[in-house]
């Protein structure tokens, strides 16, 4: 028996984006506050260090944001059931998946660490401030990844605007002990890495205090309920496919800066300065993904066909709206922004050149976005990650035969048909894929 969803609006699909959008903003401005602290001191061996720690974090905590996005699609299929207590299991399971990939981070944090080091370099100074920060902030990995869970549950039950306040809280006591930790107190890097480390705990606590109160309201899941062996490897199965689907984006993108080394620091610099444009275009369109990975969860739930298709043309006209913004910004306003962001004259000159290939980005990627939250909500995730496999197969071989060629235009249209092949190859069987979960 079909039991239809809350109606998909414009409005609806904005109530989400654009609170989730608000969020994905204020993580880099973390980032930026922390290095600003860290360059204070005056000791480049120190933001170094912090530079460093930062990938290592961003590859480990990426890697592990399945436990966001495959709660999300779960929790909401539960809503679309409207069964709460599926939907308190859920989160309690995401929970515990997180405890122990956390638990195993801090016990095997040497290795962690020495192996990143390893491929990352710096000199002796810059690898000794490394692990001093990586040493501190690492402790936060439980909290942080308990974290991802709790956001994924509040976004798959709608509740955009709470997540909004939890990641607002988190991100302002990050920067409020960052600057009185390390600025105003002395205690430099080490106050940075202990900021991050205080702010995770409490939006642990904050966020657990929901997830309670959710409980008394619609019951405590079983043990059982939760431990079901049946569940457990579902869960486990959607996020394993996420991982190697983030994994290997991740890995895309590093691997664009690699190549973009090889013609020299002025291009590597102007390559850097675009993808940045792009990446800030993605926390856009990841509004509008997370709008679709709600939507349609709810309606996979309900096996309610209409609003699925309903939440697939709202988020794509959304989204499409929203990337060609960014691209127009981008191509109007590039040089501009460019300007701002270095005053080297060479890199400004190189980056103006492919300037025209960074304001496609948005426009090439926002499919790949929006099948991104269609096929997490949908939990078609193998699909995803066969895809994503195929997807930077063609990157590849898009760049083989055009970087000789073309030199750093060729890495361009790699990356360019790398996102493309992303949206396209999920669209195409996106079709086939909800005509098996939708039976007539």
């Amino acid at each position: 028996m079909q039991t239809e969803p809350q109606p998909i609006t414009h409005r609806s699909v904005l109530a989400i984006a654009v609170p989730m959008t608000i969020g994905y903003l204020t993580v880099p401005l973390v980032g930026m506050v922390d290095m600003a602290v860290v360059g204070q001191t005056g000791v480049a061996a120190a933001i170094g260090g912090v530079a460093l720690a930062s990938v290592l974090f961003d590859v480990l905590f990426t890697t592990f944001n399945f436990l966001r996005s495959g709660t999300t699609g779960l929790v909401a299929q539960a809503v679309g059931r409207r069964d709460g207590l599926e939907q308190q299991a859920v989160v309690w399971r995401a929970i515990a998946i997180a405890a122990a990939i956390g638990a195993a981070i801090l016990l095997l944090r040497g290795p962690i660490l020495d192996l990143g080091l390893r491929f990352l370099g710096g000199s002796g100074e810059v690898q000794a401030a490394t692990r001093r920060y990586f040493d501190i902030r690492v402790l936060s990995a439980p909290a942080a990844l308990i974290n991802f869970a709790v956001f994924g549950w509040l976004l798959g039950l709608g509740r955009a605007t709470v997540g909004l306040l939890l990641q607002t809280l988190l991100n302002a006591i990050n920067i409020g002990l960052a600057l009185w930790l390390g600025l105003w107190l002395g205690y430099g890097l080490e106050g940075v890495a202990w900021g991050a480390v205080v702010a995770e705990l409490v939006a642990l606590a904050a966020g657990l205090a929901v997830v309670v109160a959710d409980a008394r309201s619609k019951g405590w899941p079983r043990p059982g309920l939760i431990l079901d062996p049946a569940k457990l490897k579902a869960m486990l199965g959607v996020n394993r496919d996420i991982m190697i689907r983030s994994f290997v984006l991740l890995a895309a993108f590093f691997y664009f800066v690699a190549q973009s080394a090889r013609f020299g620091d002025v291009t590597l610099a102007a390559n850097a300065i675009l993808e940045k444009f792009f990446l800030t275009a993605a926390y856009f369109l990841d509004g509008f993904a997370a709008a679709a990975e709600t939507f349609v969860g709810r309606a996979v739930g309900a096996r309610h066909r209409p609003s699925f298709d309903g939440a697939v043309r709202l988020t794509a006209i959304w989204g499409y709206a929203m990337a060609a913004i960014a691209g127009v910004v981008m191509f109007a306003g590039g040089e501009a922004l460019v300007a701002v962001m270095t005053t080297a004259p060479e890199v400004r000159a190189v980056a103006a050149v492919f300037l025209p290939y960074a304001a496609l980005t948005p426009l090439m990627g926002v499919s790949a976005f929006q099948m991104d939250g269609i096929f997490i909500g949908a939990t078609w995730s193998r699909d995803m990650r066969n895809m994503m496999l195929a997807s930077i197969a063609i990157y590849f071989a898009l760049w083989y035969a055009l970087g000789p060629i073309l030199g750093n235009h060729g890495l361009w249209i790699a990356l360019l048909g790398f996102l493309g092949a992303r949206g396209l190859s999920l669209w195409l069987i996106m079709g086939r894929r909800a005509d098996a979960t939708f039976p007539a």
